[in-house]
């Protein structure tokens, strides 16, 4: 197989453009001659105009319009403008429809139901072992080679191909990918100095480690967290383990372990047994699982810690100002976040951050569902294991209408709910649900109730609403979740207060003004409680712009009687009302210094001071894989200064956190180290932090390639090179950086094509000519040069690849030793081939290409 696009540079390209003008001209000739019925010939004599008796090519392979040699070639196959596959065809000099050879794509049966076609209408296809089917059997199907850009394009009538929604990806391409050994891992800590004789110095630690296993189609997966606090009190916490693996059939993931049961009917519950569920990841188009963003403003240089479901799940290190941060690893699919900011002065802020799920619907006839069974899982270790069971189903109802409902059951709680959900057309989608619940507490009598609640979603393009999720949740004095009730029994026999949750509203959303006038965002969530006159209520509100370049926002933060959730030390304890506004505005600095950015921030809060910084930030280096800032503030009320410099390097090993930070009473340095590390039948391979699927790039020999949209990912010293990201059961483009090559590899095919199952580790494989590169003059015996369109292979390598001659002798040639044996063939006659046994000169050109002159024996 060779390419012209692939395996020749531009010299040979131009070289071999005057044989396709050639051939061009005889086509020309041929279809204006008389004689109809003749056969197509090119003279080889043309070749020979400038240097007669060198010979020529066989060039019978371009009569009757057949453009290339038959043989296999790697293409993107796309089938009625739908990409479909990468893959290795073989082409054949086949009969069309007319009866007319020409080359065509060898495709079987099987490969045709593969793509959706409906082989069954046309028998004439052939049976299933036939090698090549005739695809002339379908009215009006044709496949077009284009040959410069290595695509097969199958246009099929739409009467003969299954409707597929769109994006669907055939089950026969998932890929559950390689055995490996994976570790994410994050390091971060933190040494405070103080400053005034009323401070202590203190340390801080934290560790989040994630290892897992996969073998075949199973992942076995671990979460578990370490902090080391002030006093030096070590605290270990595994988040989880469990095994899952998909069920094709079903579409849907069994999960033996440590998990969290599904939010969409009842209200997420951890559990350590069994759960089989359905993953809507695996159906084409289905809606992706909702992620929060956690948003707030910091008064000083503060630390943030993120809970979920009592465990850490998230820490770092913030400048003064409001703060973004997307790129957390929930520990189940709900759980109120809740988020502690501990300002530099000692002081907290906590606020609640609602994991809202979106109105419960499902395509018509679609059926999802989730059995879930085994013991009740707490954070709390004093808390007994109580074993309980949940069923849950969702059925896509004609006009719209989505059914659901479900159970729960255990010696101490039993639940049902039922729900309807309506898709609204234009008005957005809705759904409500009620659930009767039994409880019984621990040294309490058995109590019942119900819990009401409407979930609705609209996104409004026309208006620019990007998203918006709003709940109302209304429960009655003798309703308790499952959680709420199981968290009651321990073995300590403490006396817990359960807060009886009375109303709940939620509300996300995010909405584009008009052209010009930026973008607002808002987020609500209160509740009250039977219990106590306590209301929980966290407010967040922002708005965003920019002008020629200079971006600017406001933001706000209310929050009223947050109490802390999570490891104990904060149970009980009430934070007063607090209310905090921001401004921020960056300008560019391109003109001065590129990627470089002034900042100006100010934040006030209520009950605190008002503080005003100035800033740097930008990022450096050739990959922009080094993000930096520093800032200087002033805050009022005795705040005095302040300051801090951070800087996050993404290297192709691993992601380097360092930072600095001071004010009148502290100084503070926090460093941290996060990456991946990937054991594999190959060796090895370190990265930056891993998602739950990723790709390994396998292309031996080319080191230091970097990887297209992945910054500061390149392949290691052995060509290696871990892909956090990709998205499952969908196809992912992997492709190599061609202006990274090291001047001595060249590569056959440059991207890839992955479509992995949740959690897979997928090999994307590559191979790369490591050696010289030489434009070399071959000669025969007589002196007289090889033939235009001669086809020259290197001999010292398996499958290797084919480079075409150009004028007077000469091929560019890459990957070579520095001596070895080539085999160049101009027909298929014994005369019309020859060896060359070439030794390279020790010195080349300025651009790394070898020049020198071969003798054909």
């Amino acid at each position: 197989m060779y390419s012209h696009e692939k395996q020749i540079n531009t010299r040979d390209r131009l070289r071999v453009s005057r044989l396709a003008w050639l051939i061009a001209s005889q086509l020309a000739i041929c279809g204006f001659s008389p004689v109809t019925n003749a056969r197509e010939y090119f003279n080889p004599a043309l070749l020979e105009l400038d240097n007669p008796g060198q010979g020529s090519s066989d060039l019978s392979v371009f009569e009757e319009g057949a453009g290339q040699a038959p043989g296999t070639y790697h293409v993107d196959i796309y089938v009625n403008d739908q990409e479909y596959d990468t893959r290795d065809i073989e082409f054949k000099m086949l009969k069309d429809g007319a009866g007319k050879e020409s080359l065509q794509p060898c495709l079987s049966v099987a490969q045709l139901q593969d793509m959706g076609i409906k082989t069954a209408l046309f028998p004439e296809l052939g049976d299933n072992s036939a090698e090549c089917a005739s695809l002339s059997a379908i009215p009006q199907a044709s496949a077009e080679f284009r040959f410069s850009q290595q695509q097969l394009l199958l246009s099929i009538p739409q009467a003969a191909i299954e409707q597929k929604a769109r994006g669907y990806v055939p089950e026969k391409l998932w890929d559950n990918g390689i055995p490996a050994f994976l570790l994410n891992y994050s390091l971060s800590a933190s040494n405070n100095y103080s400053r005034s004789n009323t401070g202590e110095d203190g340390n801080s630690q934290y560790a989040n480690l994630r290892p897992g296993i996969n073998i075949g189609p199973w992942r076995l997966r671990n979460y578990s967290t370490w902090n080391r606090d002030s006093n030096g009190q070590d605290k270990w916490n595994s988040v989880y383990t469990y095994a899952q693996r998909s069920i094709n059939a079903l579409k849907s993931q069994l999960t033996l372990g440590d998990s969290s049961s599904p939010s969409d009917v009842f209200d997420s519950v951890p559990f350590r047994g069994a759960q089989l569920a359905s993953d809507d990841e695996m159906m084409p188009d289905s809606l992706k699982g909702y992620a929060p963003v956690v948003r707030g403003i910091a008064r000083t240089n503060a630390q943030v810690i993120i809970r979920q479901n009592g465990y850490i799940i998230y820490q770092s290190y913030v400048s003064p100002g409001a703060f973004e941060i997307n790129d957390m690893y929930p520990t189940g699919s709900s759980g109120d976040l809740y988020v502690t900011i501990k300002e530099a002065d000692g002081s907290e802020q906590v606020l609640v951050v609602p994991f809202a799920s979106l109105p419960v619907l499902q395509r018509e006839g679609r059926l999802k569902f989730a059995v879930t069974g085994g013991q009740y899982r707490s954070y709390d270790n004093q808390v007994d294991d109580t074993p309980f069971a949940q069923g849950t189903a969702i059925y896509g109802l004609p006009h719209g209408f989505t059914l659901y409902g479900g159970g729960q059951g255990s010696d101490k709680y039993r639940s049902v709910a039922l729900g309807l959900g309506k898709n609204l057309g234009d008005f957005g989608a809705l759904s409500t649900d009620v659930t009767q619940a039994w409880s019984s507490m621990k040294d309490m009598p058995e109590d019942s109730g119900q819990s009401w609640r409407v979930r609705y979603s609209k996104n409004i393009v026309q208006t620019g609403t990007n998203f918006a999720i709003a709940g109302y949740r209304y429960s009655t004095d003798g309703y308790y979740s499952l959680q709420e009730v199981m968290d009651t029994w321990r073995s300590d026999n403490l006396n817990t207060q359960v807060d009886r949750r009375r109303n709940r509203s939620e509300m996300t959303i995010s909405q584009n003004l008009w052209e010009n006038a930026g973008s607002l965002s808002l987020s609500w969530v209160s509740e009250d409680y039977w219990s106590s006159n306590r209301t929980l209520r966290s407010i967040g509100g922002g708005y965003n712009n920019a002008w020629n370049g200079i971006s600017y926002g406001l933001n706000y933060s209310y929050n009223e009687n947050s109490r802390g959730s999570g490891d104990g030390s904060n149970s009980g304890k009430v934070y007063d009302r607090d209310q905090i506004f921001s401004l921020n505005i960056s300008i560019p600095l391109d003109q001065f210094l590129p990627r470089t950015y002034a900042s100006y921030n100010l934040n006030t809060s209520k009950s605190g001071n008002t503080t005003q910084t100035v800033g740097l930030n930008g990022t450096t280096l050739a990959d922009n894989n080094l993000s930096w800032s520093v800032q200087e503030g002033y805050g009022s009320q005795g705040a005095g200064n302040t300051g801090n410099l951070n800087a996050d390097y993404r290297g192709t090993y691993a992601e380097l956190t360092a930072g600095y930070a001071y004010d009148q009473n502290t100084q503070r340095v926090n460093y941290g180290v996060q990456g991946g590390v990937l054991v594999h039948e190959d060796g090895v391979t370190f990265g930056q932090p891993l998602g739950e699927t990723v790709a390994l790039v396998k292309a031996p020999g080319a080191s230091g390639v970097g990887i297209s949209n992945q910054t500061g990912v390149k392949t290691d010293w052995r060509g290696y090179a871990i892909v956090p990201y990709t998205s499952p059961y969908r196809r992912n483009q992997v492709q190599l950086n061609t202006e990274t090559l090291p001047e001595n590899v060249d590569l056959e095919l440059t991207n890839q094509n992955v479509v992995p199952t949740r959690g897979a580790v997928v090999r994307a494989s590559f191979v790369a000519n490591v050696g010289q590169r030489a434009m070399m003059t071959l000669l025969r015996m007589n002196g007289v040069p090889v033939p235009f369109g001669a086809i020259v292979t290197n001999m010292s390598e398996q499958n290797a690849q084919s480079f075409i001659v150009g004028d007077n002798g000469q091929v560019y040639l890459t990957g070579l030793a520095d001596q070895g044996t080539l085999l160049a063939k101009w027909g298929s006659t014994p005369d019309q081939q020859c060896q060359i046994h070439y030794v390279l000169p020790e010195k080349a050109s300025e651009d790394g290409i070898v020049i020198s002159t071969g003798q054909c024996r």
